[in-house]
């Protein structure tokens, strides 16, 4: 599984590849810092998996990942931020993500549930 992680903190972008690598057969291939460089990295890498931030500058996470979906339906988009589940904005229930991962709460065993092999 190749992996693109958005966010726009480098210590959660290293925490997230630290955490990838954890993964057997999973490996980050490209980090991007806003939902536009999510979509140019999508295109240019073509992910199996995105890791992607909701609260980003530009587009967000979860219209990043409705443009994303739009062109690559194959990619499997978990959307990653600090809300609490109920508390999440009501479109992301409707991007098309995969699923919603707590960053706190985000592990192998987590990511393999929503993503699985």
């Amino acid at each position: 599984m190749n992996v693109l992680i958005v966010d726009d903190q480098g210590p959660f972008r290293a925490a997230a590849r630290r955490l990838v690598a954890l993964v057997a057969g999973w490996r980050v291939i490209a980090e991007a810092v806003s939902g536009e460089d999510a979509l140019a990295e999508a295109d240019r890498t073509r992910p199996t998996v995105i890791l992607m931030d909701i609260n980003l500058p530009g587009i967000n996470g979860i219209e990043a990942t409705r443009r994303i979906l739009a062109s690559h339906p194959d990619t499997a988009v978990v959307l990653v931020s600090t809300y609490a589940a109920e508390d999440l904005p009501p479109d992301a229930h409707t991007c098309g993500a995969t699923g919603y991962i707590r960053k706190e709460n985000l592990t192998p065993a987590r990511l393999r549930e929503l993503v699985p092999i």
